[in-house]
């Protein structure tokens, strides 16, 4: 964790960019600190939801045990209508975000990878016996791959992000007057 300020952070950064690879050590990342937000809804959460997710596992041990192997559903066409079409929007979006060169596309292409990955578990546990096949095809070969460039995008776009800020916090005008004096200093 980095314990200083983001100009700290800047000026090590500069050091370590003068001085010979190896010779000086690694300054951590600004993102790798604790977010400074001490409202008590952000201090809850973290616990409560490693809460919720442990009582899923006996909630899911129990459902796994007491579900029937088939239903019926009156509204089995409207849940996957719905769904696709959150799914149309989500990639719409993402598309959009890409095109605009957006930091939203960080948040739509996840979103846009979870609702592709589902899609496809869905796709394949919900279809019938001669329909499987063409839904592990379908997974394998659009789904799946879809959502791995969502997650790409989505990793990429933060990423970018987080080099945009290291850059905003030092103008290059900045760089530029300090480069004298540090050049100064060294013998």
């Amino acid at each position: 964790m980095y314990s200083g300020s983001i100009t700290d952070f800047a000026r090590d950064q500069e050091k370590a960019a003068g001085e010979p690879e190896g010779l000086v050590e690694l300054a951590c990342e600004p993102e790798d600190a604790a977010l400074p937000d001490r409202a008590l809804l952000v201090r809850l959460a973290g616990p409560a939801f490693v809460v919720f997710s442990l009582v899923l596992i006996p909630w899911t041990i129990y459902l796994g045990y007491t579900l029937p192997d088939r239903a019926e559903s009156p509204h089995y066409n409207i849940a996957w209508v719905g769904f696709d079409a959150f799914l149309l929007v989500t990639l719409g979006a993402t598309g959009y975000f890409a095109i605009r060169h957006s930091r939203y596309l960080a948040v739509t292409s996840a979103a846009a990878a979870t609702l592709l990955v589902v899609d496809a578990w869905f796709d394949i546990m919900t279809s019938p016996r001669s329909e499987i096949m063409q839904s592990v095809v379908l997974a394998v070969l659009v789904e799946l791959p879809l959502a791995g460039v969502c997650v790409w995008l989505s990793y990429h776009t933060e990423h970018l992000a987080s080099r945009r800020i290291i850059l905003l916090v030092r103008p290059d005008s900045l760089r530029r007057a300090r480069r004298p004096q540090a050049a100064a200093r060294r013998p």
